[in-house]
C-alpha cells in the first residue's frame, strides 16, 4: 500500500525504519496514555513481527528525506470494520501530520477498500479525543474506568467510531 499527501508518504514498514520507530515508541512522553516506552530490542521484534510480517500498521515518512515520523495502527479487525491509532515523533507534533495521514488512511479505507467502519479508542482526553472528532469519527461510548494507565490507576477508555454512510471524503493536506 502506498499512500501520498502533500507532506507524506504512508506505506508499509521496513526492516530498516528500526531506528525511526524506536524514536517514536522509545519516547516516554509519546508512550504516556499506553504503555511502558519500547526498548530498542522490543522494538526490533514489534516492527519485524506485528509490523511487517502481520503487515497490522503503516509508516508515515516525510516526502523530503524518508524519516518514519508516525506510526499508524491500521488493522481490519473483521470484514470490513478497521482500526485506527497512532503515535508520531514528538519533534513533529502540533504540525499536523497525525491529522493528515490519518485523513489519508481514512480516505484511503472508504475509497478504497469498501470499509464499512472505521473505529477507534483512547484513554487520552486531550489530545487523542480532539484529533479523532476532527477527522469526523463520533463518539460511540465511555468505558468508564475500564483500563488502567501505566501508572495502575483506573482510566476512562473512550470509543469513536465513523460509519461508511457518515464518510464525507476530506483532504488529507
Amino acid at each position: 500500500m502506498l499512500i501520498e499527501t502533500k507532506r507524506l508518504v504512508i506505506s508499509s514498514f521496513e526492516e530498516g525504519d528500526l531506528q525511526d520507530l524506536y524514536e517514536i515508541l522509545g519516547d516516554g512522553l509519546v508512550m504516556e496514555h499506553s504503555e511502558e516506552p519500547y526498548t530498542m530490542e522490543k522494538t526490533a521484534s514489534f516492527l519485524s513481527d506485528f509490523c511487517i510480517e502481520r503487515g497490522k500498521a503503516l509508516a508515515a515518512r516525510l516526502k523530503d528525506n524518508k524519516k518514519v515520523i508516525g506510526y499508524i495502527l491500521f488493522s481490519e479487525i473483521d470484514g470490513g470494520i478497521y482500526e485506527l491509532g497512532w503515535f508520531f515523533n514528538r519533534k513533529c507534533w502540533r504540525g499536523g501530520y497525525a491529522f493528515e495521514s490519518c485523513q489519508a488512511v481514512i480516505n484511503y479505507a472508504f475509497e478504497e477498500l469498501n470499509a464499512h467502519k472505521i473505529f477507534s479508542e483512547t484513554v487520552d482526553r486531550e489530545r487523542s479525543v480532539g484529533l479523532m472528532e476532527k477527522l469526523g469519527l463520533k463518539r460511540e461510548g465511555v468505558q468508564r474506568r475500564h483500563v488502567r494507565d501505566r501508572k495502575g490507576e483506573w482510566r476512562d477508555l473512550y470509543l469513536y467510531g465513523l460509519l461508511e454512510e457518515e464518510y464525507e471524503g476530506k483532504e488529507a493536506n
